[in-house]
C-alpha cells in the first residue's frame, strides 16, 4: 500500500508537470508537441490501470454517464475512420467516392475494388481520434488522481501558475522591444502572444487560468461569522502575509496580459464569464460573504478599470467599436460552410477534415486560407456530425450541472471555489468558441478538460483527511 501511495503521488506530480509545460511549445499546437502530450497521458493512464486492478470498474460504477459519453464519442469517430466495403461507402457517402474517382481518373476500377473510409482525410481523422483519446484519458486521470482537497488546491495553483508565467512572458516580450521571441524565434509584435502563435489562443488560455486563480481565491475566503473587530484585523493582516496576495497580484498580471493580447472576444468572454459566475455565487453561496463581494468589486475597479486601462484597454474597446461585418470575413466563412452541415451533418465528414472540404464551397470573395471555421460549434458539427457534437455538448452540460450543484449545496469554500472556476471556464469557452477556434490548441483543450473534471469533482469530493491504511 505504501508503494502504491508513492506511485500515485508521483503520477499526480507528473500530471501537474504536464499541464504546466503544455503551453510552452507553441500551445502544444505542433505534431511533436501534442505527441509528447499523448505519450505523457497514456503513460499516466496505463500506470494507474496497472497499479489498480479494479480502477476501470470503479470509474464505470462511479462515473457511468461520463464513461458512456466518452466511449460513444470515440466510437463515433471510428465510424469515419474504419475502412468499409466500397458499396457501403457509395451508399452512405457518394461524395467520398466521387472525390476519389476525380483523383484517380485514369483507373476507376482500382477505387471500386478498395475498402474505403468515410472520412475525406483519414490521416487528419486519425490525428483527431488520438487527440480525443488522450483527452479522454486526461479526464478520467483527473477524476482518479485529484481525490483530496489538498490535490484540488494544488491543481488550481499549478494552472494559475502556468497562466502567470505566460502572462509575464508575453508582456515582457512586447515591452522589451524584441524582434523575435527567445524560444522558437517567432516574430514579436505589439500584441502579446506568450509562447503561443495565435493571439486568441493565448487570450483563451489566460481566460482559463484566470478562472482557476479566481476560484482559488474564493476557496481561500473566510466564511463570515459574527467576529470581533480584533479578529477582522487579524484576518486582514493574515491576508497580506499569506500567498493570497501573490494570487491577487498574479490575477492582475494575467488581466494585463489578456488586455495586451488585443483579443476582442477573449477580453469580452472573460468579463462576461466572470460577471455571470460571480452573480451566480452571490445568489447561491450560503452564507453570503462580505469578503466575496469585496473581492469582485476590487477586481472590477482595480484590474479592469484602472490597471488594464494603462496597458491598452482603450485599444481593445476601439477594435470592438470598429468591428463590422463588412471588414470581417469570418461570417462569410460560416455562411459558406453551412451547406457542408447539410451534407455531412449526420455522420460528419471526419475529424480534422474542415480544411480539406471547405475549399470546395469557399466563395471567390474570400482570398485567405481558412483551415478552421472560426466557430467551434459549426466545425465540430461538420467534422463529427450532429451526433458527435451532441455527445460533446452532453459532456459539458453534465459537468456544468455537477458544478452548479456544488455552488448551490456545498458549504466548504474549496469545492465552491473549484465549482466557480469550472463554471467560469465553461461560460468563457462557450462564448469564445462562437467566433473562434480556441479548442484547436491542445494546451487550451487540456486545461479545459481538467477544469471540467474539477467541476464534476467539486460536487462530491470529501474535504476530510484521506485515511491511510
Amino acid at each position: 500500500m505504501l508503494s502504491f501511495q508513492k506511485t500515485e503521488k508521483f503520477l499526480f506530480g507528473f500530471l501537474l508537470f504536464t499541464l504546466f509545460w503544455l503551453p510552452l511549445p507553441l500551445g502544444a499546437n505542433r505534431p511533436w508537441a501534442w505527441a509528447l502530450m499523448q505519450m505523457s497521458l497514456f503513460f499516466i493512464g496505463a500506470a494507474l490501470v496497472l497499479t489498480q486492478s479494479s480502477l476501470l470498474s470503479q470509474l464505470y460504477n462511479k462515473y457511468k454517464p461520463f464513461v458512456i459519453i466518452w466511449l460513444a464519442f470515440l466510437t463515433w469517430q471510428l465510424v469515419n475512420i474504419v475502412p468499409l466495403p466500397y458499396w457501403v461507402v457509395e451508399t452512405l457517402r457518394p461524395e467520398r467516392v466521387l472525390y476519389l474517382l476525380n483523383k484517380e481518373v485514369g483507373n476507376p476500377q482500382s477505387t471500386a475494388s478498395q475498402w474505403l473510409s468515410l472520412s475525406f482525410d483519414v490521416g487528419q481523422s486519425d490525428v483527431a481520434f488520438f487527440k480525443s483519446l488522450a483527452y479522454c484519458f486526461l479526464f478520467f486521470i483527473a477524476l482518479t488522481l485529484i481525490n483530496t482537497g489538498e490535490r484540488l488546491r494544488h491543481t488550481l495553483i499549478v494552472i494559475s501558475a502556468a497562466g502567470v508565467f505566460q502572462a509575464v512572458y508575453g508582456a515582457l516580450e512586447v515591452m522589451s522591444g524584441l524582434s523575435y521571441s527567445l524560444v522558437f524565434k517567432q516574430p514579436v509584435s505589439h500584441i502579446a502572444t506568450g509562447s503561443f502563435i495565435y493571439k486568441n489562443h493565448y487570450a483563451n488560455f489566460l481566460l482559463l487560468c484566470l478562472s482557476a486563480a479566481i476560484g482559488y481565491l474564493i476557496a481561500s475566503l473566510h466564511v463570515d461569522t459574527n467576529t470581533s473587530k480584533r479578529e477582522k484585523l487579524r484576518r486582514l493582516i493574515g491576508f497580506w502575509l499569506s500567498n493570497k496576495v501573490l494570487f491577487r497580484i498574479g490575477i492582475i498580471i494575467m488581466v494585463i496580459a489578456l488586455v495586451m493580447s488585443r483579443s476582442r472576444m477573449g477580453n469580452s468572454a472573460f468579463f462576461i464569464a466572470m460577471t455571470v459566475t460571480a452573480t451566480l455565487g452571490l445568489i447561491y453561496f450560503k452564507p453570503r460573504q462580505k469578503s466575496y463581494v469585496f473581492l469582485f468589486v476590487s477586481m472590477l475597479v482595480l484590474d479592469i478599470l484602472i490597471v488594464s486601462s494603462l496597458f491598452g484597454l482603450k485599444q481593445v474597446q476601439d477594435r470592438l467599436e470598429q468591428t463590422s461585418f463588412a471588414q470581417e470575413s469570418r461570417d462569410e466563412v460560416i455562411t459558406d460552410a453551412l451547406p457542408l452541415l447539410g451534407q455531412f451533418g449526420v455522420i460528419g465528414a471526419g475529424g480534422g477534415t474542415f480544411y480539406t472540404i471547405y475549399p470546395h464551397v469557399q466563395s471567390e470573395s474570400i482570398q485567405h486560407f481558412y483551415d478552421h471555421a472560426h466557430n467551434e460549434y459549426l466545425q465540430f458539427s461538420i467534422e463529427f456530425g450532429l451526433v458527435g457534437a451532441a455527445l460533446l455538448a452532453s459532456l459539458i452540460i453534465l459537468c456544468s450541472k455537477n458544478a452548479l450543484s456544488a455552488i448551490r449545496n456545498r458549504r466548504h469554500p474549496l469545492p465552491r471555489g473549484t465549482a466557480f472556476a469550472s463554471i467560469m471556464a465553461i461560460i468563457g469557452m462557450a462564448l469564445h468558441s462562437s467566433v473562434d477556434f480556441p479548442l484547436q490548441a491542445p494546451a487550451n483543450t487540456a486545461i479545459f478538460i481538467v477544469l471540467l473534471a474539477l467541476g464534476t469533482l467539486s460536487r462530491d469530493i470529501s474535504m476530510g483527511r484521506k485515511r491511510r491504511k
